[in-house]
């Protein structure tokens, strides 16, 4: 269990997003021993006033001269440890925008027993508290920022604890066998011999296990995270109007001019789940246009930090030396796609050579930006590339942080093939198996120092 505890000041910060004109409700969320006082300090309640656990006041907040009114509010009274934090907890709702909330905290954060939250400290304080495990609170923060149905899909399955549970049962197997070992260094003569074998097996076992969430982890980056994906060609080849089809919107300038693209386009669509980013890049060619230079070169720099280039040609053109010129400078260590665009224009070349040459790079998905026919095989394929066309069945993913600890578990874990290799006393077995066992302590959240806890939390939004 932790050793340390959180502090017992009473703090307070904005619960919802804020920005003039947007939200017609907003919520200031206060936490700790002062929280209700506080409340009933600045508030004016009419009728029976019922400050019990759960319950829900209508009222308004007033100035400290407690005659004027900021404005009309709910108030939710939640005593600890029945709340999200675990203790006494109040959340005032009023009216969105910017002026009455500001106003509101400002009243709060006048008395001097409280203090605006820190980044992620509800949260903080619920995990201390026992009311929430880690990966409860990190799956809220990712919930927060899903940015697709499967994310938020992952984070909701986080928030019911199955990634705790998950852990937490690969974290006890582990302990079971560390108890058999240092139960027979201890006790040898007392006990019946071990079953090496049974114990190599239950490690070989759970190696599988954390595997299989190791490989889940890097499919739930994708979900997460998405794909950036930038579309290269020759200019005039239909880049934008690719983008535009599959954004469903006119993002980007169509015209038959070439080089009318001169900087970066970006559009995010969701596709089977997954968030892509798609960005129409300036048409690469030889040119003595400064502006176009400079979109040229920030077209290359994009091409080195996407997940997949697709890169246009025109099929009623066929396959052009500037198009194999074209290829030859992206980057080899990027996935690509070529696309042969204007399918519903008449061919007037066929260059069996060039055409054969695509072939058999497997990479060839001909398609019309103008009227939708090849979209679904270029989607297909999209994703196919990037690894991430495989998203049913995934229930849990572990974040980056847990990933690192998955991984490292897995590494001490390996360390003790060479000790059942070698034949190694059972001293040995116990100290890779020790550290293992940390490690998923770590994760889950029951082997944690103050720093690391709040270096975590650090990452997360004022107010959650």
């Amino acid at each position: 269990m932790n050793s340390f505890s959180p502090t017992e000041d009473t703090i307070a910060a904005i619960a919802t997003a804020v920005s003039p004109g947007q939200g017609s409700i907003a919520a200031i969320r206060i936490s700790g021993c002062a929280a209700i006082e506080i409340s009933k300090s600045i508030v004016d309640v009419p009728g029976i006033q019922d400050w019990s656990s759960h319950k829900v006041l209508y009222g308004h907040v007033t100035e400290e001269n407690q005659k004027n009114y900021i404005d009309e509010v709910l108030i939710l009274v939640m005593r600890g440890p029945r709340s999200f934090t675990g203790e006494d907890v109040v959340e005032i709702h009023c009216h969105g925008g910017i002026i009455p909330v500001q106003r509101i905290l400002e009243r709060i954060l006048a008395f001097p027993d409280a203090r605006r939250a820190e980044p992620g400290e509800f949260s903080q304080r619920a995990v201390l508290h026992g009311r929430i495990s880690l990966t409860q609170a990190e799956s809220i923060s990712e919930l927060v920022s899903a940015r697709s149905q499967k994310a938020a899909e992952l984070a909701i399955n986080g928030i019911k604890g199955d990634i705790h549970t998950k852990i937490l049962s690969i974290r006890q197997r582990l302990l079971e066998q560390l108890t058999e070992i240092e139960a027979r260094i201890d006790f040898e003569e007392d006990l019946p011999i071990l079953d090496e074998t049974q114990v190599k097996n239950e490690i070989i076992a759970i190696k599988r296990e954390l595997n299989e969430l190791i490989e889940n982890a890097k499919r739930g980056s994708r979900v997460r995270s998405g794909l950036k994906v930038a579309i290269a060609g020759r200019p005039n080849v239909g880049k934008s109007s690719l983008m535009n089809r599959l954004s469903k919107q006119e993002k980007a300038i169509v015209t038959d001019l070439p080089g009318t693209t001169r900087d970066l386009l970006e559009s995010e669509i969701v596709l089977e789940g997954i968030p892509v980013t798609f960005i129409d890049t300036a048409g690469i060619r030889e040119t003595k246009n400064i502006i176009e230079k400079i979109g040229i070169s920030r077209t290359k720099e994009t091409l080195i930090q996407s997940d997949l280039i697709i890169l246009i040609f025109d099929c009623s053109e066929g396959w052009t030396r500037e198009d194999e010129l074209i290829l030859k400078q992206l980057p080899t260590n990027i996935p690509r796609l070529i696309v042969g665009n204007k399918s519903d224009l008449k061919s007037n070349n066929h260059n069996e050579k060039n055409q054969k040459y695509i072939s058999e790079e497997n990479q060839k998905v001909i398609i019309s930006a103008k009227t939708g026919q090849g979209e679904v095989d270029l989607i297909n394929n999209l994703l196919k590339k990037c690894g991430s066309s495989q998203t049913h069945g995934l229930e849990i993913a572990l974040n980056e942080r847990q990933l690192d600890l998955a991984n490292s578990t897995m590494g001490s874990l390996k360390n003790m093939d060479r000790v059942f290799a070698e034949n190694l006393p059972w001293d040995f077995w116990t100290i890779d198996l020790r550290q293992a066992i940390n490690y998923l302590g770590e994760l889950t959240g029951d082997d944690l120092t103050e720093g690391l806890l709040d270096n975590i939390f650090s990452k997360f939004c004022i107010g959650k």
